[in-house]
This record gives structure tokens, sequence and C-alpha cells, in this order.
């Protein structure tokens, strides 16, 4: 037995909850998988992983040996990266979540002079709104947009704050009214983002004062794009992040509601497993993110 490959291996099988997935980050066939868990087993005498066709779960034992076994993996990648020739820049595939809407009108265009200026990168960017497992499904890092970051191991990075608006079509406003008060929204036709955290009730706040607003919408859609080609053919009020209308409100195609009343805001940030051990392609590509959403 190779103790320190079984030792990865046992690593990656708990961390990942999945022999398969191991296999594939490791470069391991599944029978060399159960071969080195088998053998780390009768190594140590004590049974490490509970398994059956279905599942998996680390025994007690197994969690104890975890728990030590880590920091000297550690160990050895500290010493081994320490080793590294300093000029060594950043190389490798880099594996990124992001957001559609906030990716196509924010960041998009940037990314051909990021991979110019790290020619060693390959860049797996997934356009995907919804909230991915990083460590699961083996991503080095995602953008998410959040009122609020739910409780994580994860460390969060802040990118930019997005302010909503409230805004429609001048013909919306010619056929149906300008709302005078949020409550007034109940009258009208909105059109909702379903994936947002304010998707059922829209906050607005303004002198101490808040109203909450329960949106009864006809269209529901997950997104912001669509919600904003609706809002240009007049189909009704939207709530939507400013960047994304910035333009038509420039250009007159949209145009605000309730400008005196604040509302919500999305945060934008950079999240990722950990800030140990952070690959050079993950840094440049948060310094990426900071200087282009800093602008």
């Amino acid at each position: 037995m190779d103790r320190f490959t079984a030792l990865q291996v046992f690593r990656h099988v708990a961390e990942l909850n999945s022999f398969a997935e191991a296999g594939r980050r490791l470069g391991l066939s599944p029978a060399a998988i159960s071969k080195n868990i088998a053998e780390l087993e009768a190594h140590v005498g004590a049974r490490l992983i509970n398994r059956t066709t279905r599942r998996m779960a680390l025994t007690e034992e197994g969690r104890i040996y975890l728990e030590h076994i880590v920091r000297g993996l550690d160990a050895f990648s500290d010493a081994d990266r320490a080793l590294s020739p300093l000029r060594m820049g950043p190389s490798g595939t880099l594996r990124v979540s992001a957001p559609m809407t906030v990716t196509l009108t924010r960041l998009s265009a940037a990314i051909p002079r990021f991979l110019g200026k790290y020619p060693e990168i390959a860049l797996d960017l997934q356009l995907d709104d919804r909230r991915v497992d990083l460590v699961r499904e083996g991503f080095d890092l995602a953008i998410r947009g959040s009122d609020h970051l739910e409780d994580s191991t994860l460390i969060a990075r802040k990118l930019a704050v997005m302010p909503h608006v409230l805004c429609a079509a001048p013909s919306y406003f010619e056929a149906h009214g300008r709302p005078k008060a949020p409550p007034d929204l109940r009258s009208h036709q909105c059109i909702r983002f379903s994936l947002s955290g304010h998707a059922d009730v829209w906050e607005f706040k303004k002198n101490g004062r808040i109203e909450r607003v329960a949106v009864s919408a006809r269209y529901s859609v997950t997104s912001s794009l669509a919600v904003r080609d609706a809002l240009r053919e007049g189909f009704g009020l939207g709530l939507i992040p400013f960047p994304y209308v910035e333009n038509d409100l420039r250009e007159g195609r949209l145009q605000c509601a309730l400008e005196d009343w604040r509302t919500v805001e999305t945060t934008l940030y950079a999240v990722y497993p950990s800030r140990q051990h952070l690959a050079p392609k993950t840094h440049a590509f948060l310094d990426f993110l900071t200087e282009e959403f800093g602008q």
C-alpha cells in the first residue's frame, strides 16, 4: 500500500462524500479507490467508512482519523508550495460558476482580457442562476448575488452592491398610471424575478417607515433579462437591479416609479472554499473580479 496515496484517497472520499467523485479528482479508477480505502482500514484496524450501494458515511473512527490526517496532508502541501519557484504564474483549469445576467451585463466582455493576461489558464465558466455546491461540484469559485449570505464555511469577498429600481415602460404608465405609494402596487401588473430572495414581497423604505407589498404576478421568470424584456414591452412594473436597466432609463425606454422610496439592494460576492492554499489561478481571478466590479 502506498500510504500517502491511501490517505489522499480517504480525505477526498470523506470531504466529497463520494467514491466516484474522489476517483475523478485523483484520476483513479473506482476499483483503485475502494482498494486504497480497504487497505487503509486494514492498516489502522478499524472501519473508517460505512458504505452501501447508495450512500456512505464516516464512522466515529473515520471522523477522528480524518481530523488528524488533514493537518498532516496540509503540512505536506505547504512544504511543496514553499519550494515552488516564486515566478511560477497562474495555470491550470479554473472552474467558475456565475449568474447569467450579471455575467452577460458586467463581466463577459472582459473575460478575453483576463485570459490574454494569463495564457496558462483555461477558464470553464458555468452560467447558472442556481446555488451550486462548490466542493461537491468541483468549482474553484462562484459569484453570488444575495441580500444576505447564508451561514457557510465558504470565504466571501464583496465585489459590488447593486441597488434596485421600480420601473416600467412609458406606455405602461400611460395606460395604467403611476403608483404614488407602495400599497398602490397591489392594483398594478407586476413582473416577478422568481429566483430573487425578495420575489414574493417587495420592500420600500422612507423616513424610517417600511412598507412591504406582497407581489402577485401573472409573469414570473428566472431571468432578469427576461424581466427587462417584458418591461420594455410595457407588460408591467418590475423591481430590477439598476445596472441591468441603466441604459434603458437613460434613453427613455423605461422610467422609474416611487423614486422617493429606497428599496432592496443585491450584494455581489465571490465565494470560494478556503483562504488556505488558494491556487494562483483562483487568486488571479479574484483580483480580476475586484478590479472589474470596482470600476
